[in-house]
């Protein structure tokens, strides 16, 4: 059954959710990632979360757009394609994060539908936190149906830097505590190859998590509020055991950000992620 077009525009009631200590520094070992800013109190300015924790506080939200019957969506031939984050303002313990969800679009394609979801979140003070694009890929012919062709990506030369990360073989368990991202693909075997994959794979956000630990730590000085926005193309999975690779180049300015482009790969050299944007304040 295809997608309800007769769902574009339509907004879901708020969410609220609690941003406790423990959810935020959960998340950061869910990613391997240590920086102080996640956990050390004596720290000028306290401690903030990850900037994807994000993922945590709307997931509520895309949960309710996924499972409202009036849009019709068959989960299992879902495929994250594309997420856009920007992260207007700090996260920080105690906050109550109130996001809302929004069909912005779906489209009838050669291959399958794509929609995107729009995420708001908000604190407790009214201070907008987070925006994000949600985008997703309905294959269409059961399990077999592929995305699109796509332009190739521009040739750029020499990276800026590139940077290994070994993903643990009970990474994807963590992940789906952490983030409440539940779907078995990511645990059970026998789900996964139901689902047409090889075996279980990562959390898409997962990865997008560890390459945003690159970005702060190489880009940022470490400092997780100086990255501004994130936007990533899931092109391949991700396998436990793995690692990855990720090449950043220099992609000009906006007023007050400096623009990288990146692109991560598996072992094999193939691209996981493609379209990669990282904006940082200058």
């Amino acid at each position: 059954m295809p997608l309800n077009k007769a769902c574009i525009g339509k907004q879901y009631p708020p969410i609220v959710t609690d941003a406790t200590l423990e959810a935020m520094q959960n998340y950061a070992r869910a990613y391997n990632d240590d920086n102080p800013a996640f956990f050390d109190a004596n720290r000028p300015g306290g401690i903030v979360a990850p900037p994807m924790y994000a993922v945590v506080v709307t997931w509520p939200s895309v949960m309710a757009a996924m499972g409202d019957p009036e849009l019709s969506v068959d989960l299992m031939r879902l495929l994250h394609g594309e997420q856009d984050m920007e992260f207007l303002g700090a996260i920080r313990p105690g906050d109550k994060i109130t996001s809302a969800a929004r069909i912005a679009s779906i489209e009838t394609k050669a291959t399958g539908e794509t929609m995107v979801v729009e995420l708001n979140a908000h604190n407790h003070r009214g201070e907008h936190v987070q925006r994000t694009l949600f985008n997703v890929f309905i294959r269409s012919g059961g399990r077999r149906g592929a995305l699109e062709k796509r332009e190739p990506e521009p040739e750029r030369g020499e990276p800026l830097f590139t940077v290994a990360q070994t993903i643990d073989k009970d990474q994807t368990y963590r992940y789906r505590d952490a983030s409440g991202d539940i779907n078995p693909i990511h645990v059970d075997e026998s789900f996964a190859r139901m689902a047409g994959l090889p075996g279980i794979i990562v959390h898409g956000l997962c990865t997008m998590a560890f390459t945003s630990k690159v970005m702060i730590d190489k880009l940022c000085a470490g400092d997780p509020l100086r990255l501004k926005r994130l936007r990533v193309r899931f092109t391949r999975p991700v396998f436990p055991g793995q690692t990855i690779t990720t090449s950043v180049w220099p992609d000009g300015e906006k007023p007050g950000r400096r623009v990288y482009a990146y692109e991560t790969y598996n072992p094999d050299g193939q691209a996981v992620i493609r379209g990669g944007i990282a904006e940082v304040e200058a």
